[in-house]
C-alpha cells in the first residue's frame, strides 16, 4: 500500500491512457535503474510534474504486475547476470492486473548496452510452454526452451510516467514480493525501484537531471537476480553482497523510522 501523500502528488499529473503509451512502445531501449528508499519518493514525484505525464487505467494510477521468472536447472540466466556477461537473456510470464493481459517475454541487454524485449500473449495462469510459445522461446534464445522450468514469483505495484516533451517512461515499483515455487513470500516494503526507459542515455534526459538533484545515483538492479539470492543459497549469490548490504541498510533505516 502507497502512502496516501505519494497519491495525493499522483493526482497533480495529467493522465495518458494506455494507447497512447504505445505510440512510442520503446521495445528497443537504454534502461537506467535507481533504488531508493520508499519515503523519497514524494520529493523525486514533485519534481517530476510538469515533465512528465501518468498513465492511468480503469481510473488507477498506481498498477498491480505478477511475474514468474524461468530459468533453467543449472541457472543460466542467473548465472549470465551475475558474472556480468555481456549480452544475457531473461524469460518470464508476466501478468497485467490492470488489463487482464498475460505475455510470455524474453528480454534481452545487447553488448551495447540497449535493452531488447519480444513478447506473445500467453493465456492467464498457465506457466506450462504450448508448440507457439516454444517456437517463439527458440527463435530468440534456441534450444531452451524445453529445459525451463518456473523459478521465482514476482509482485510489485508501478506507476508508469510518460515523458511530455521527449520519448521516453520513467517507471516506479513499489511494494516488492519474492517468492519461489515453494517457500514462502519474502516482501520488501522500505524499496522503491526506480528506471528510466530511453532512446538515450541518461544524461540527456529529463530525468536524469531531475533525479541526480535527489543525489540518487544509477545501479544495476534485477529483480529476477536478487529476489533469487535473497530466498536461496545457490553458488555466486554472494557475487551481489555489496549491493545486498545496501538492501539491509534502507531496511533497518525503514525500521527505525516507523519505530521512531
Amino acid at each position: 500500500m502507497m502512502p496516501a501523500a505519494f497519491e495525493s502528488i499522483l493526482k497533480e499529473f495529467n493522465c495518458v491512457s494506455l494507447k497512447d503509451l504505445e505510440k512510442a512502445n520503446l521495445m528497443n531501449r537504454i534502461d537506467t535503474k535507481f533504488i531508493m528508499p520508499v519515503g523519497q519518493l514524494n520529493d523525486l514525484v514533485e519534481v517530476m510534474i510538469g515533465h512528465y505525464n501518468v498513465l492511468e487505467i480503469n481510473g488507477g494510477t498506481i498498477l498491480d504486475y505478477n511475474t514468474t521468472y524461468f530459468d533453467t536447472g543449472d541457472l543460466l540466466f542467473f548465472n549470465q547476470h551475475v558474472t556480468g556477461r555481456a549480452e544475457r537473456d531473461k524469460v518470464r510470464i508476466r501478468y497485467y492486473v490492470s488489463t487482464g493481459t498475460t505475455f510470455l517475454e524474453v528480454k534481452r541487454r545487447t553488448r551495447k548496452n540497449r535493452t531488447i524485449k519480444w513478447r506473445i500473449e500467453q493465456p492467464v495462469s498457465d506457466l506450462t510452454f504450448d508448440e507457439k510459445a516454444v517456437a517463439f522461446l527458440n527463435s530468440y534464445i534456441p534450444d531452451v526452451a524445453t529445459i525451463l522450468r518456473p523459478m521465482l514469483r514476482n509482485d510489485f505495484c508501478r506507476v508508469t510516467f510518460s515523458g511530455i516533451a521527449i520519448p521516453e517512461r520513467v517507471t516506479i515499483d513499489t511494494c516488492l514480493s519474492f517468492a519461489g515455487m515453494e517457500t514462502e513470500r519474502y516482501n520488501i516494503p522500505f524499496l522503491a525501484i526506480v528506471e528510466l526507459k530511453s532512446e538515450g542515455i541518461a544524461s540527456r534526459s529529463t530525468f536524469g537531471s531531475l533525479i541526480r538533484k535527489l543525489s540518487v545515483h544509477s545501479t544495476g538492479f534485477s529483480k529476477y537476480c536478487f529476489g533469487n539470492a535473497l530466498l536461496f543459497d545457490i553458488p555466486r549469490k554472494n557475487m551481489l553482497k555489496s549491493k545486498l548490504l545496501v538492501l539491509n541498510k534502507l531496511e533497518n533505516d525503514y525500521k527505525s523510522s516507523i519505530n521512531a
